[in-house]
């Protein structure tokens, strides 16, 4: 059996993407990206872990956004990060309303669970990285280390380790491997 690999789990917004005051962009040309992104994905990729992005997109299901147009904004934010040299594994987004009970969206780790299994992944030796208290609990849920990106949010779960930004949270954790 091929050894397993290990992983980072990106939420999006607040991770690698401001938001819109309390929402999300809804289009590719709301996307701007935080600085130094590009740069910290190039370094999760060096390290030889495999980078994904896992987030909650409910408003296709509300009606905010087309399908057609999440991909869009998910064409665009590899572009962009691929101008800095990284490259993600894949985006994977659950576009179900927020109270819909699905497995996928967070704080479920299904997300976390599907992308493990298709790529075999360690997760005990893998990260998820966010903002927010359904990240830190996606994370914990799926047996990843978890890692909160500081923001204005209050959070309740308590993170394996805090970071400011993105840059200093792919440091970390390539000096922690």
């Amino acid at each position: 059996m091929a050894e397993k690999k290990r992983a980072v789990f990106l939420d999006r917004d607040g991770v690698l993407n401001k938001s819109l005051g309390r929402r999300p962009p809804n289009n590719p040309e709301e996307l701007v990206l935080f600085p130094g992104v590009p740069e910290a994905v190039a370094r999760l990729n060096e390290a030889g872990l495999l980078t994904f992005v896992v987030t909650n997109q409910g408003g296709v299901a509300l009606g905010y956004m087309t399908p057609e147009e999440l991909d869009k904004i998910h064409n665009r934010l590899a572009e962009e990060v691929a101008k800095g040299g990284g490259i993600f594994t894949e985006i994977m987004a659950c576009t179900h309303r927020p109270r819909a009970g699905c497995a996928c969206r967070k704080p479920k780790p299904g997300m976390l669970l599907a992308l493990a299994e298709k790529y075999n992944v360690d997760l005990r030796r893998s990260f998820m990285v966010g903002d927010r208290d359904m990240d830190i609990e996606a994370g914990k849920a799926a047996g990843a280390t978890t890692i909160l990106i500081e923001s204005d949010e209050k959070t309740g779960q308590v993170p394996d380790y805090t970071c400011p930004d993105l840059p200093a949270a792919s440091e970390l954790i390539v000096s922690l491997l």
